[in-house]
């Protein structure tokens, strides 16, 4: 696939670009011969996360944004043709572990699209989001098609089984949808796997409901060279559009859940689903990623 634009001409900001997704992202753009604003929420190492990735300043330029300070957001944009958002929840902030975190990812989705809505060289963004806001569905078990884009996670399901993760992320992802549609501008999003990232720990939000994702075929991962590819395939190619869901493995077998346990802490593996059913040691998967693979085939990483 040939871009349709030069990519030294361009410049695009990353928020959060002190995250795994957002500092690989950086990096990965610098290469290609973008410029690129990196914002960051204020970090214990602050700007030297970024030292040694650019041999050239101008090429990289550093930013500290709130996603709840909207200007701080607006000076991050300026001049940009695309932003690549992802939410990190603020550091004097729990992880996803009660409600109102929804409320929290929702007020940073609207602020940064509504950003962005007013920065007129914003010709693109691109939306991360999370599997999770597909897959949880009082019908899920019963559905005739497999899971796909097209498909919502259930708020009012997510909120009775606690399921805040996919409850933030349904409800921050759909906010954006509704005001870039009401803005008129030009947004893809990313429904994204679990982060096979090198911190991966059972205290990842994404893991609360992992043996019915298991159970339900729908227990989706995702390597990080690869989500960094689908962000920047989605972004170059004009054809682009709506949600992608982005996988590139799926725990449906004994091995795989055990292997994954195992990776997660040694007590966790007694307590993952271990079952055979009419003599299989797989589940069948029930999740497709079929849109974003055709999307792919002729990107050069």
């Amino acid at each position: 696939m040939a871009p349709s634009f030069d990519q030294t001409a361009q410049t695009v900001c990353v928020m959060d670009a002190s995250a795994h997704l957002g500092f690989a992202l950086v990096e990965s753009l610098l290469h290609r011969g973008y410029t690129v604003h990196a914002s960051h929420q204020p970090h214990p190492n602050g700007d030297d996360i970024f030292n040694g990735i650019s041999n050239d300043s101008n090429k990289l330029k550093i930013f500290r944004s709130d996603p709840f300070d909207y200007q701080s957001i607006i000076h991050a944009l300026k001049g940009c043709s695309a932003l690549f958002y992802s939410f990190q929840p603020p550091f004097d902030q729990p992880d996803y572990d009660q409600e109102y975190m929804a409320d929290v990812e929702v007020r940073a989705a609207h602020n940064v699209l509504e950003a962005c809505a007013q920065t007129e060289t914003i010709d693109k963004v691109v939306f991360t989001s999370s599997a999770t806001a597909v897959v949880w569905r009082e019908d899920r078990k019963s559905m005739e098609l497999d899971l796909d884009e097209r498909h919502w996670s259930d708020v009012n399901f997510c909120r009775k089984f606690k399921l805040w993760h996919a409850m933030s992320k349904t409800m921050a992802e759909k906010t954006a949808w509704a005001l870039a549609m009401d803005r008129g501008m030009n947004m893809v999003s990313i429904n994204a796997g679990l982060l096979m990232s090198p911190d991966l720990s059972i205290n990842n939000p994404y893991l609360r409901g992992a043996a019915e994702m298991y159970e339900d075929g729908v227990f989706v991962t995702v390597d990080l060279p690869f989500l960094v590819d689908a962000h920047i395939c989605v972004y170059e190619d004009v054809s682009s559009y709506g949600r992608y869901l982005c996988f590139n493995h799926i725990i449906n077998t004994q091995d795989d859940a055990l292997t994954l346990a195992r990776k997660l802490t040694p007590d966790a593996a007694s307590s993952m689903p271990q079952r055979e059913e009419h003599g299989k040691s797989f589940i069948e998967q029930r999740i497709s990623n079929k849109k974003l693979n055709k999307l792919m085939v002729d990107f050069e990483g």
